[in-house]
């Protein structure tokens, strides 16, 4: 059995602390020779089985350095295919994406409407990088199906986003018609597919989120340290430290949330959701603090710190807002607490 430790110093080697956004194509092809697109999948279909603490620990080193490669929605593409009932030829499909073969799942609602005809008019948004990929895994009216992106009617728009370490796109689908043979759950089996995929989902933005906040975190701490002002650096000053101390426990209380709902396998998809959603924003709270911690050095746009607050703005919005999830946890807990 593989330990956390052991995972962790890889990633580390893999990708320095010191090197941001490493190149997309040459972080993936690192991704697929580390064998960490095959971290989480049982055993039996031919992946590690290592399970979700495992994966997040991973996700939680690719968030320090910023890194490009599409991870997150590769494992959920993934996920899918080996939870998939119906899909033929499911054991090739898990061998050519294990191997570097893009499928990702989107990270953002579909808006698709089925025509009189079957055919399928709309758009699939939140596609993360999706012009390296061969199809996307989409959830569709009433099923989840893979989308070849050169089948007729299927075309790619790039979306215009904040984050420069993503591309995010929409697929556009016009008369489309879905290929049976991709088509991977029908009706409830679609439903318990989407609540399957979910936890994996929140767990690995969570843990991008927290990943990325301690790196900043450090990032600034050590700026603190470097910079001076009335002849003494500015991690002297009381006022500062405090401001500090108090980011790094935000960040240990989301930190042991995370690891909490990681070793937690009856989970709902509502407290990890909710879990998500405290990452997510502690992410956006420590960012936003230390660009004014680094004030001194003049516009953060054109710093690295700003890079962070960046994708702590775009995380916020993935696979469900922080207002859904508060929403949906809370209306969970109230329902446990009413009188019967």
């Amino acid at each position: 059995m593989i330990e956390l430790s052991e995972l962790q110093d890889a990633a580390q080697k893999a990708f320095p602390a010191g090197t941001l956004t490493p190149p997309r194509d040459a972080a993936w092809q690192m991704v697929a020779e580390m064998g960490w697109l095959m971290i989480d999948v049982p055993e039996e279909l031919g992946g590690l089985g290592l399970g979700r603490d495992a994966a997040a620990t991973i996700h939680l080193e690719m968030g320090r350095v910023l890194s490009a490669a599409p991870l997150i929605p590769a494992l959920l593409g993934l996920h899918g295919i080996a939870a998939a009932p119906h899909l033929a030829d499911r054991e090739h499909w898990i061998e050519r994406l294990c191997a570097g073969e893009y499928v990702p799942l989107h990270l953002l609602p579909a808006k698709v409407e089925v025509g009189a005809d079957g055919a399928l008019d709309g758009t699939i948004s939140g596609v993360l990088e999706a012009d390296m990929a061969s199809h996307v895994l989409a959830a569709l009216p009433g099923r989840y199906a893979l989308i070849a992106l050169d089948a007729p009617g299927v075309s790619l728009v790039e979306r215009a986003a904040w984050d420069p370490s993503r591309r995010l796109f929409d697929v556009v689908l016009t008369g489309y018609s879905v290929d049976d043979a991709l088509v991977l759950a029908d009706g409830a089996e679609a439903r318990a597919l989407h609540d399957a995929l979910s936890p994996h989902a929140q767990l690995a933005l969570a843990a991008d989120s927290l990943g990325g906040a301690q790196a900043m975190l450090d990032m600034t701490v050590e700026y603190l340290g470097m910079r001076r002002q009335f002849d003494r650096p500015l991690a002297m000053f009381q006022a500062l430290k405090h401001r500090c101390a108090d980011l790094k426990i935000l960040i240990g209380a989301a930190e042991a949330l995370l690891w909490s709902m990681a070793g937690k396998p009856d989970a709902t998809v509502t407290e990890l959701g909710a879990m998500k959603a405290l990452a997510c924003d502690t992410y956006r709270i420590v960012t936003k603090e230390c660009v004014q911690l680094h004030g001194g050095i003049g516009l953060t746009d054109e710093h690295q710190c700003h890079l962070f607050l960046k994708r702590a703005l775009l995380n916020l919005h993935l696979c469900g807002s922080a207002d859904h999830w508060r929403e949906a946890r809370g209306r969970e807990v109230l329902a446990q607490f009413a009188p019967a």
